[in-house]
């Protein structure tokens, strides 16, 4: 049987023999949804790339504590630092590129309010969204058994985003780029990914892409929706660069 994998922010890494009380959510997925009691097994870990055996000693519906067992360092993070800048997309899109981009190893994620993105929040809306989004996030490194959380950052627009991007190699997707992906021959570390909504991109967004040093490679002889486009490179970045084998 799988050991349940939960997620616990914590300012501090924890040590052997350490008593932990389970925040609520996870008090209640362990206690309510999971039904474990005390003498089982759960691993632990707070976003520090540590894995920590934890037996729980104490388990109701309402609170649930563990002691920690044993730590060790997690090893499933890509040697490739991805930056995926997400256009948001409408529905469930949004959350399904979140999950799997997750599961292939992102670092961070930006979602962008560009030209043709379909989506308006603001206010409390945008904030309860990355709240949501950045749950979708840990339940993703959770079930992928990864110990380092991405970031989903606070989403901007396109242009305010061009004011702040992160070093290193940036890529844009264009089915009508010269270059495959698969051509790409410089071995990065770290790699910003611009992925945009259902829409595309409009002309001048390419042009300003461009002008801020951006990439455009193409994925093949056909025009991927947003979710698949994005997962797609993905995969190709860490068969090429990456871990996948």
């Amino acid at each position: 049987m799988r050991i349940p994998r939960i997620y616990q922010a914590t300012a501090n890494p924890w040590v052997v023999g350490a008593q932990i009380e389970l925040e609520a959510d996870a008090a209640n997925h362990v206690g309510r949804v999971l039904r474990m009691s005390a003498g089982q097994q759960l691993e632990l870990f707070n976003g520090d790339g540590s894995n920590y055996a934890a037996t729980i000693t104490e388990a109701t519906k309402r609170a649930v504590q563990v002691k920690i067992d044993a730590v060790t360092t997690n090893v499933s993070e890509s040697a490739v630092h991805i930056h995926l800048a997400q256009g948001i997309s409408r529905g469930d899109r949004m959350d399904f590129v979140l999950q799997k981009s997750v599961e292939l190893g992102v670092a961070e994620i930006t979602p962008l309010f560009t030209e043709r993105c379909g989506v308006k929040l603001s206010g409390e809306r945008l904030l309860k969204k990355q709240q949501q989004w950045q749950k979708i996030v840990i339940a993703a490194c959770e079930q992928s058994g990864r110990s380092r959380v991405p970031m989903v950052h606070t989403p901007v627009s396109f242009s305010q985003w061009l004011q702040q991007l992160p070093s290193g190699l940036r890529l844009t997707l264009d089915p009508y780029a010269q270059k495959p992906l698969r051509d790409l021959a410089e071995q990065p570390q770290q790699l910003t990914l611009f992925i945009g909504p259902e829409g595309g991109l409009s002309e001048q967004e390419v042009v300003s892409a461009s002008e801020h040093g951006f990439l455009p490679v193409r994925l093949g002889p056909r025009i991927l929706r947003t979710e698949t486009a994005a997962l797609t490179a993905l995969s190709i970045i860490q068969y090429q660069f990456g871990d996948l084998a």
